[in-house]
């Protein structure tokens, strides 16, 4: 509704209620934003902190989503169909939940395009190995790109022979 009153134009409003609209919509577009992209209800909810998405679960509870999780000793259960038991708190655990989770995604992904007769090798995209790479090189420090440096004269060889003498000297 807020954005539709903003594409109208808020000419009409003081600037008091054009402020309060725009940062309801700023608001919004943080919390809600990927769920307007979405094309339905998702097949499958996967939680890696079942204490911190409680509402998340109840949520998909509600709507009748199956719920995949990863539940550590402090968690509880209730509510999750398909149980994971293990750390949710180290982050290499945790990398190794969402590779594997992101793996049998497209795992399943391209078994379906295959058995729809869709030509996998006809497809723009990249192969799931290229895509799951892209990740990994993003998380690897930018230490490796070469500095700038100022450009280096070279001095003639003879030159820098003598100077080499007048420093061993």
């Amino acid at each position: 509704q807020i954005d539709e009153k903003m594409a109208e134009g808020a000419e009409g409003l003081t600037k008091k209620e054009r402020l309060g609209m725009e940062r309801d919509q700023t608001k919004l577009q943080a919390s809600l934003g990927g769920i307007r992209e979405m094309g339905g209800v998702p097949d499958l909810l996967f939680v890696i902190d079942v204490n911190k998405e409680d509402l998340a679960i109840a949520e998909a509870k509600k709507l009748g989503i199956p719920v995949v999780a990863v539940v550590d000793t402090n968690c509880s259960p209730d509510g999750v169909d398909y149980i994971i038991p293990g750390n949710d708190d180290a982050a290499r655990a945790i990398a190794l939940y969402c590779d594997l989770a992101a793996r049998a995604a497209l795992d399943g992904m391209s078994a379906q395009l295959g058995a729809a007769g869709v030509d996998m090798g006809a497809l723009e995209e990249g192969t799931i190995e290229e895509a799951l790479a892209e990740p990994a090189a993003e998380d690897k420090p930018a230490a490796e790109a070469p500095a700038a440096e100022a450009p280096v004269e070279e001095a003639p060889a003879e030159e820098a022979k003598a100077e080499d003498a007048k420093a061993e000297s």
